[in-house]
This record gives structure tokens, sequence and C-alpha cells, in this order.
């Protein structure tokens, strides 16, 4: 019965985390969230009996990539997504 809560729990987190990531209006919050999803991912890969994934997942997934968008999103600035002026475009 625990393991059942556990793993209905850990699949309703990475819904909420996947939601929040796609429709969040703030860059950092999203890329922040994202993070947040791999690291979900990896406990769910090693729930699953596959600890090569996990090991994979939490350093690529979660790690390297967040830490490239993170340093994409400080490149960004100011942009918000509504923002007229976007690539030089009148």
């Amino acid at each position: 019965m625990t393991e059942w809560l556990l793993d209905g729990l850990l699949v309703f987190a990475l819904l909420v985390t996947a939601g929040a990531a796609l429709f969040s209006h703030n860059l950092f919050r999203a890329v922040v969230v994202f993070i947040a999803f791999g690291l979900l991912m990896a406990v769910a890969w090693v729930r699953l009996q596959a600890p090569d994934i996990a090991l994979a997942e939490a350093a690529i997934g979660a790690g390297l990539t967040g830490v490239l968008l993170l340093d994409a999103v400080s490149h960004l600035g100011g942009i918000r997504p509504g923002d007229r002026n976007r690539g030089g475009r009148e």
C-alpha cells in the first residue's frame, strides 16, 4: 500500500512540475522547476530499478542542462515573453 502511495505521489509531482515548467511566465522560475522535474525523473527511474538511467538523468538532465539553461536565462537579461521587438523585427 505504501509503495502505491509513493508512486502516485511521484507521478502527481511529475505532472505538476512539468505543467509548471511549461506554463510559467518567468523564465528563471521555469528553469528551476525544470531542474526539479529532472531530479524527480531521476527518483522515478530509481523506483523503476534503473539506476544507470537515473544517474544519467540526474547528471545530464537536471545538472548539465539546468546549468546551461540558467546561463542562457542570465544572458537574456530583461527580455520578457510579451516584448514586441525580438530578433530585430518591428
